[in-house]
This record gives C-alpha cells, sequence and structure tokens, in this order.
C-alpha cells in the first residue's frame, strides 16, 4: 500500500516542528491511539486501537526515525503486530516546507499489510486510510489553532481556515506528522494485514 498526501498549516515551520514533536499531542491527535512512548534514541513504542469495516483489533508496535534534519524533514520506519488481525511493516518520508501562508506539510507511505484486515479489499483499506489520516489532520489543526491562535486569527479574516474544535491542551515532543503517518499508518498497515 502506497499514500501520500500534503496539508497546508497556518503556522510556521517550525511552530508546526515543535508541535509534531510533542508524544502528548500525538496521543492525542491519532485516532486510536493509547501510547506513544521513547524506549531509545530516535525510536518509540506504540499502541493503538483500530476498527476497519467488520475487524477490530489492537496493536503495538515501534517506529525509528532516521535522517532527521530539523525543522524541515525526515524519515521513519515502522514495525507492528496487531494479534490475530494481521501486521504491518512500512517506511514514510515527511517534509515541512514554509511559504507565505504558513508551512506546507508533505508525506509519502509505503506500508505492507499481512492477515484478516488484508483480506477487506483495498478500496476499504484507502479509504480507512485516507479517513484515519483527515481525522489526525483535523485534530492537529485544532490543537495549532489552540497553541497559535494569532496565526489562524489572519486567515479566518481572510475566509482561509476552517473553524475546528480545539483539542485538548498538550505539552511539548516527538513529530506529529511522523507519528500521523507512521503510527497511523503503522496501525492501519496491522489491521490491514490482519
Amino acid at each position: 500500500m502506497d499514500m501520500q498526501g500534503s496539508r497546508q498549516l497556518a503556522v510556521t515551520q517550525q511552530q508546526a516542528w515543535d508541535a509534531l514533536n510533542d508524544p502528548a499531542v500525538l496521543k492525542a491527535c491519532i485516532p486510536g491511539c493509547d501510547k506513544v512512548e521513547a524506549t531509545g534514541e530516535n525510536q518509540y513504542a506504540i499502541a493503538m486501537a483500530l476498527k476497519i469495516g467488520p475487524v477490530s483489533a489492537k496493536f503495538t508496535g515501534k517506529i525509528t526515525l532516521s535522517e532527521i534534519n530539523p525543522p524541515a524533514s525526515y524519515k521513519l520506519s515502522f514495525d507492528g503486530q496487531g494479534g490475530v488481525a494481521g501486521f504491518g511493516k512500512g517506511s514514510a518520508e515527511v517534509n515541512l516546507t514554509p511559504n507565505d501562508d504558513g508551512c506546507e506539510l508533505a508525506y509519502t507511505v509505503h506500508a505492507s499489510v499481512g492477515g484478516k484486515v488484508a483480506q477487506l479489499g483495498q478500496r476499504l483499506i484507502d479509504g480507512a486510510a485516507k479517513s484515519m489520516a483527515e481525522d489526525f489532520f483535523k485534530r492537529f489543526d485544532g490543537e495549532m489553532q489552540r497553541q497559535h491562535p494569532e496565526s489562524y486569527a489572519a486567515k479566518m479574516v481572510m475566509g482561509e481556515v476552517e473553524t475546528e474544535t480545539p483539542a485538548p491542551a498538550q505539552k511539548p515532543g516527538i513529530p506529529v506528522w511522523v507519528w500521523v503517518v507512521g503510527a497511523a499508518v503503522l496501525a492501519l498497515a496491522a489491521w490491514l494485514g490482519s
């Protein structure tokens, strides 16, 4: 499974990078995420609960970051297990590019899955992955609005930003976009592979 996309953020590249490096923000913004914790240098353990079509499961996995180039980009690899539901493995590349409106977050994910989820069909899996990514970005946008209201105020005056319900307050840690892409895809991959 391959997935790519991008999202315009009203905040600066540095502000986005800082927020995306906050485990609390990640846990709050990634759908179904129960745990995100450091296990070593640039390595994290994650636990998630996912539901794709008729299949529901909890999976655990690890994410490793590499080629870290703050505040612009990095790569991550992920490996997750969802018990009888299946497994997922893959990698993701994430880039933050500054522009006149703030910055753009772009990602490309490559994943392979196995197990029950893989039997659900590519269409259902792709739809679930897209929905999960959109949910994450809505939550992340809400958190950015809460942390940097001044950046969004200017956009709202111009009618360029949709108002979202802010996410709970968070503390600063790990790139959210990496987790969204990595964790969500990892979780998805584990589900799809089930």
